[in-house]
Order: C-alpha cells, then structure tokens, then sequence
C-alpha cells in the first residue's frame, strides 16, 4: 500500500480492517528495521517507504518484496483501495 501513496494509520486501518493498535505497532516495527518513515502532516502522521533506504540491505528487502508480492491478490486489492482511500471522510477526528 505505501508503494502506492503515503498513508495514515487511520487509512491502513480502513484498507486493513485491523485495529488502530495492530497498525501501530506493525508500522512502529518497520519504521524500526527502517523500511519506512513517518511524516508530520498537519494533523497527520504520514507512513512511506523509505526510498533509498539507510541500508543496502533494506532496499534489496523492499525489492524483493515488492517483486514476489506484486503476484499476490489480496496485495493488489489493498494497493487498489490504497488508491482511493479519503483520510478526509475515513478519518475524522
């Protein structure tokens, strides 16, 4: 979904049909092995890949996963809603 846009906890949530918390710590633990980074926005906190990666080895994970799972059904319905998920409606605060 982050190849797609950068998202909200709250939009991955929605996509997801995961809890607020289950999100969180998931994206603290890739933010962590640093796969992705997170933006303030305003009042939102943006997720993305990070694109040139920290480390080699980091960009040839991202690589690999986005190759073997570009395949993958419930991969390309996610990135599809990633698409047009509205943090303005989905996400009220």
């Amino acid at each position: 979904m982050l190849e797609v846009k950068p998202l909200a906890v709250c939009e991955i949530t929605a996509i997801l049909g995961l809890a607020t918390s289950t999100v969180s710590k998931h994206l603290s633990i890739l933010r962590d092995a640093g796969l992705i980074i997170d933006e303030k926005d305003g009042k939102w906190v943006n997720y993305k890949l990070v694109k040139g990666a920290r480390n080699w080895l980091s960009d040839e994970l991202l690589a690999l996963l986005s190759e073997h799972l570009a395949e993958d059904e419930t991969i390309r319905e996610d990135a599809k809603k990633a698409k047009s998920v509205d943090r303005y409606v989905i996400c009220r605060r």
